[in-house]
């Protein structure tokens, strides 16, 4: 298959790899995306065991950094006659001597990451021709990117028109079985691109307490009234789910850590309107590790925050 029979980024840019690597000769060839502080690497091909995708370095640290502020050429076949980038953390802990790096930008014209290469060994100087197909390579990319970054917000409404039958007949929200689908598809987008998500994980106060002396048409109520409160604060492009009898679920697409303090403070301030009391537990993913993990720790701080509630004696608190 050649560059120009892949029809998706993703293909795309292994390929785009495995070509470059073969004609330019430099060790290690990466696709990149700067979250925050971090740079995430999608893809890489060759190199170090330790160099694959979801590695995750400090941004400031990089040469793309450097790149990307426009003071460095974008080829150093001599990275020590560019100070700039000799002087890089990642330069001197990896003893990188040749770079090369492309950007690949947004629809808005704002930095997403990289096309980049690295040697352990100084290159030759590559021919203007030679760095013209580089730049040419990267338009591509950044041109599938863009693409599919703009198809994103259909994709994720089409997922949900799918699973749309299976929602929770007394609050509305997804069920389990949605939110398991929804949650594996929302994590294909963060492998592929390197969006940020988090997820919160809550468990009622009181539910049992309701049941057991108000009856249990005063537990659906306290369970609408959760549910209602939850979507309130969560955003339209979230996931709000009812995964069990008092446990509910946020997924927040697309959204960092300080977003996911955001919400959480949102949640706090909803919740507490609407009179309900919930154990909650925040994780943001992590890239070496999936939405799944983060599913996981967001349950153990969940049930962390239950036992201190206990702990401290809260009235209603079974678990």
């Amino acid at each position: 298959m050649t560059l120009t029979d892949a029809h998706d980024f993703e293909t795309a840019g292994a390929k785009a790899l495995t070509l470059l690597r073969k004609r330019y000769g430099y060790d290690l060839w990466m696709i990149t995306r700067r979250e925050g502080d971090d740079l995430i690497t999608l893809q890489a091909e060759g190199g170090a065991p330790s160099a694959k995708a979801g590695m995750v370095s400090t941004w400031s640290d990089s040469l793309c950094y450097r790149m990307a502020s426009k003071k460095v050429p974008l080829i150093a076949p001599i990275v020590a006659n560019q100070p700039e980038l000799r002087d890089a953390p990642l330069a001197k802990a990896h003893e990188i001597k040749a770079y090369i790096g492309m950007p690949l930008t947004t629809a808005e014209g704002e930095f997403f990451g990289s096309l980049c290469a690295f040697d352990g060994a100084e290159q030759p100087l590559l021919p203007a021709d030679d760095q013209e197909l580089i730049e040419l390579v990267a338009a591509m990319l950044t041109s599938m990117l863009r693409y599919e970054l703009q198809l994103t917000q259909s994709r994720r409404h089409a997922e949900r028109l799918a699973v749309d039958a299976q929602t929770d007949a007394l609050t509305g929200l997804y069920n389990r079985r949605a939110w398991d689908d929804l949650l594996e598809k929302e994590e294909e987008r963060c492998r592929r691109y390197g969006h940020p998500a988090a997820v919160v994980a809550l468990d009622l106060n009181g539910l049992k307490l309701a049941n057991d002396t108000l009856g249990h048409a005063a537990g659906d109520e306290l369970i609408k009234r959760a549910a209602a409160a939850l979507r309130s604060a969560a955003r339209n492009v979230d996931i709000v789910a009812r995964l069990g009898g008092d446990e509910f679920g946020i997924l927040a697409v697309e959204c960092d850590a300080a977003g996911a303090g955001a919400l959480r403070r949102r949640i706090d301030v909803s919740l507490a309107s609407a009179g309900v009391s919930a154990a909650c537990g925040l994780a943001v993913r992590k890239p070496s590790e999936g939405l799944l993990a983060a599913s996981q720790a967001a349950d153990r701080l969940m049930y962390d925050d239950k036992r201190a509630m206990k702990a401290l004696g809260q009235p209603g608190i079974s678990a």
